[in-house]
């Protein structure tokens, strides 16, 4: 004769009972947003593939102004996503150089840093991709 296991009960709203669990499901709950904007962004390339028209036809679609805003939200998400990770990073994966360890604040500055840096390449490319054309 074979037991079950014990399986406590989940209340559906358990994430509602303590701060840490909600701040966790909001932080989960970033990617939404960004599930729409990797959407819109992969119906763009199709809408390339389709010629000029369609092409268009999907510039327009990302004017309306509900669009807009799904994308300014997935902007907003993708960086406090972002701001958790790099807070979380130190404590997960302490870098060390001999026998020290880089201090935490060092290394949250060094991420911001090269999220700055890819920001200024891609505006530079930008840029310079506008001069030509």
């Amino acid at each position: 004769m074979s037991r079950k296991p014990y399986q406590p009960s989940m209340p559906a709203d358990w994430w509602l009972k303590h701060p840490a669990y909600r701040f966790y499901m909001l932080r989960e709950a970033t990617v939404l947003p960004l599930l729409f904007f990797i959407g819109s962004l992969l119906y763009g390339l199709y809408c390339l593939s389709q010629g000029e028209a369609s092409w268009l036809v999907w510039l327009s679609w990302l004017q309306q102004p509900w669009v807009m805003a799904l994308n300014g939200l997935a902007l907003v998400a993708s960086l406090f996503h972002a701001f958790t990770f790099f807070r979380l990073f130190p404590q997960v994966m302490p870098l060390r150089v001999g026998s020290r360890t880089l201090p935490a604040g060092w290394m949250i500055a060094g991420q911001w840093f090269g999220v700055l840096l890819v920001f200024l390449a891609l505006w530079w490319l930008l840029g310079a991709y506008h001069v030509i054309n």
